[in-house]
């Protein structure tokens, strides 16, 4: 842990970066404006779900109870009958203060693994571009990768996620940039 004390002003501003940099491509340049559909006749379908009082969660429908049921005939049918649903369900807290608190608390997370492996595989004297890539390709990873995984399996749109992993890729430079600038 010895690397938190030399390394704890670009794992700090990196997220303060980061949370900055994010915020000026969601509130100013707006290309994430149509990553998610209105659903047609979206009053009905809100209250439709509302009589249902589903609680917070993530649902998948149809949903079998295991392997079993999966390869049963009824589910089949169930399957071809469609739709096939992924379903987030939260409620609302009054605004984004929360995830947003969140959203800064990730990215010092993720400037932290940054940290720690950059620490560990590049010397203290290391030019700013060996800093730079270990950094970048580390925080590339963190920012980005799994978007891939949710658009395999819970559907999410791919132009979405290409967006959000170009997204990630100006994350982990900003990251990268920052660590670059402040090592040893």
């Amino acid at each position: 842990m010895d690397f938190i004390t030399t390394l704890w002003l670009p794992i700090l501003l990196s997220a303060v970066f980061v949370f900055i940099v994010s915020s000026v491509i969601h509130m100013v340049l707006g290309y994430h404006a149509n990553d998610y559909q209105q659903l047609p006749n979206e009053d009905g379908a809100m209250d439709a779900i509302r009589e249902l009082k589903i609680p917070p969660g993530f649902y998948m429908v149809p949903k079998p109870s295991g392997m079993k049921d999966y390869n049963s005939p009824e589910f089949k049918a169930k399957l071809e009958r469609g739709p096939l649903l992924f379903m987030g369900v939260r409620r609302y807290e009054g605004g984004m203060g929360k995830n947003l608190i969140q959203w800064f608390i990730y990215s010092l997370v993720i400037s932290f693994f940054s940290a720690y492996i950059a620490s560990h595989t590049v010397g203290a004297e290391a030019d700013y571009m060996v800093v730079f890539r270990v950094v970048g390709t580390t925080a590339f990873m963190g920012y980005s990768l799994g978007l891939f995984q949710d658009a395999i399996w819970n559907s999410r749109p791919w132009n979405a996620t290409w967006k959000g992993a170009f997204d990630g890729l100006v994350f982990a430079l900003v990251t990268a940039g920052t660590f670059g600038w402040l090592w040893a």
